[in-house]
């Protein structure tokens, strides 16, 4: 079965405009989980192709200093994974929302029951950087039948056969990871990373979205080059928290309307 997240990506692929996919942590805002769904509207509102949702963790491995300070904000005000999962199932949205969580938080919650407990949400991927593949099927018989894509994440340092196990069978999107280390840092791309990017995107039957790094309208017109899209973190992250509305706004609405 093809899942709604690559069906959506793919039409907006097809439709010759660049994907757009801002992340935000959840529970980093002055309401705390009260106002998840006014930054997830104000994201959709602003043309997001979908969200990326958060999940506060205290070993946060891939995550950078804006993105980690905000996962302690979230902590701070109590915030969990079950407490999440019982907000999403509250709302639903027009665009896609993506968990990006890790392995631990979702093993004590139970992973069949994390899965059956977000049928019927607006939740249509699953993001779990610190999951290898040759352990997926710790969570991948739980998705068969449900609407959710496990997204797979392709490094710099990946081989061309490694890359071609990783996305054999993928759904929602490829997250191609541009840099080596965590999120948030930028200026630092290797000579070779257009390259990585375009040739991954034509191994890939499905979107192929670049992160880590993404931060400015310059970026996003050299990786809508090189592959389908981005995703963007830290910059939405400390843009929300210093109230840059404005400018967060502008910087969604102008990578959501990139024309191929």
């Amino acid at each position: 079965m093809t899942k709604t997240l690559t069906q959506h990506l793919q039409a907006i692929k097809d439709s010759k405009r660049g994907i757009f996919v801002p992340y935000i942590m959840a529970g980093d805002h002055d309401k705390g989980l009260d106002g998840l769904f006014e930054t997830i509207t104000f994201l959709e509102n602003s043309g997001a192709s979908a969200i990326e949702v958060g999940i506060p963790w205290s070993d946060p491995v891939a995550d950078g200093p804006v993105i980690e300070l905000a996962g302690q904000r979230s902590l701070a005000k109590g915030v969990n994974l079950t407490a999440i999962v019982k907000k999403l199932q509250e709302q639903r949205t027009d665009v896609p929302l993506v968990i990006m969580t890790y392995i631990n938080p979702v093993y004590q919650y139970g992973i069949e029951h994390f899965i059956d407990d977000l049928a019927g949400t607006s939740v249509k991927g699953l993001i779990i950087p610190d999951l290898p593949h040759e352990h997926e099927d710790m969570i991948k018989p739980y998705l068969e039948e449900s609407d959710i894509a496990l997204v797979p994440l392709v490094s710099l340092t990946t081989g061309i056969e490694r890359q071609k196990t990783l996305i054999k069978d993928a759904q929602g999107f490829i997250y191609a990871v541009a840099i080596n280390g965590v999120t948030g840092k930028t200026g630092n791309y290797r000579d070779d990373l257009d390259q990585h990017l375009a040739h991954l995107t034509e191994l890939a039957d499905i979107p192929v979205l670049t992160g880590f790094g993404v931060s400015t309208a310059a970026d996003i017109a050299r990786f809508n080059k090189a592959s389908d899209g981005v995703i963007v973190g830290s910059k939405i992250v400390a843009g929300l928290h210093e109230g840059k509305t404005d400018d967060i706004a502008d910087f969604v609405s102008q990578g959501s309307h990139f024309k191929k």
